[in-house]
């Protein structure tokens, strides 16, 4: 799949923090497309002993949850870690995935923030950028905001709120499971992006893209090491 490259990344802290926020200001709040037939969930981890990233990517049907592809990569970071400012050191690992797809997905779901984020511009909604494609954050823990406990039921949810400001839901995606922080990366909204997770949810509390890219991840680095110690 090809990506348009949209800036350099390797830039000094105050130089992204600018384009942080004429990035935000870019992101578009829209309902999902309705006539979804691929969605792709991405995840990525650091190593610290390895000291490289590790990302996946898999595509799948939707809603049928079948999986048709699955691409990874890793590298080493290019920039150090900066609180607020993760999506500038995995990015770049991210979109070498993302490259390497021979589909197209019609949704993506990224294991991060979207638009919950202090300057709205977290990891899905920056990739979503990047692609020009709908993304939706889907994080296991909440970064910022204020939210009142859901419903124990698998559906239940509430808003996530900075101050006045609605920043994304909390999704209870299982019955007395603990919730999921959804939040739009680009081209998506807040109520179709919890319904979309939602649907993506077979019997786990992670969304089934997601939690695929997550064990691929972990794929990933044990052939990596395989491949140093050989």
């Amino acid at each position: 799949m090809r990506v348009k490259q949209l800036h350099d990344w390797d830039v000094d802290y105050a130089a992204a923090r600018r384009l942080q926020e004429e990035l935000a200001a870019r992101v578009e709040l829209r309902p999902l497309p309705e006539d979804v037939r691929l969605v792709a969930g991405a995840d990525l981890a650091f190593s610290r002993g390895l000291g490289r990233f590790f990302a996946a990517v898999v595509v799948l049907t939707f809603p049928g949850m079948e999986p048709t592809e699955v691409v990874t990569a890793d590298a080493a970071p290019t920039v150090p870690y900066i609180p607020g400012l993760l999506s500038f050191r995995e990015g770049p690992v991210v979109i070498e995935a993302l490259q390497k797809l021979t589909r197209r997905p019609d949704v993506f779901l990224f294991d991060g923030q979207g638009y919950a984020h202090p300057r709205r511009c977290g990891l899905a909604s920056h990739m979503g950028l990047w692609l020009g494609l709908p993304t939706v954050g889907c994080a296991k823990s909440r970064l910022i905001g204020e939210h009142a406990e859901p419903g124990r039921a698998r559906g239940d949810s509430v808003p996530l709120t900075d101050g006045a400001e609605q920043i994304g839901m909390v999704l209870r995606t299982r019955t007395n499971v603990k919730p999921l922080f959804i939040s739009p990366g680009h081209l998506s909204d807040f109520a179709t992006s919890a319904e979309f997770v939602l649907r993506c949810c077979t019997r786990y509390r992670l969304p089934e893209p997601t939690r695929l890219a997550h064990i691929e991840v972990g794929r990933a680095k044990r052939e990596y090491i395989a491949g140093q110690e050989g």
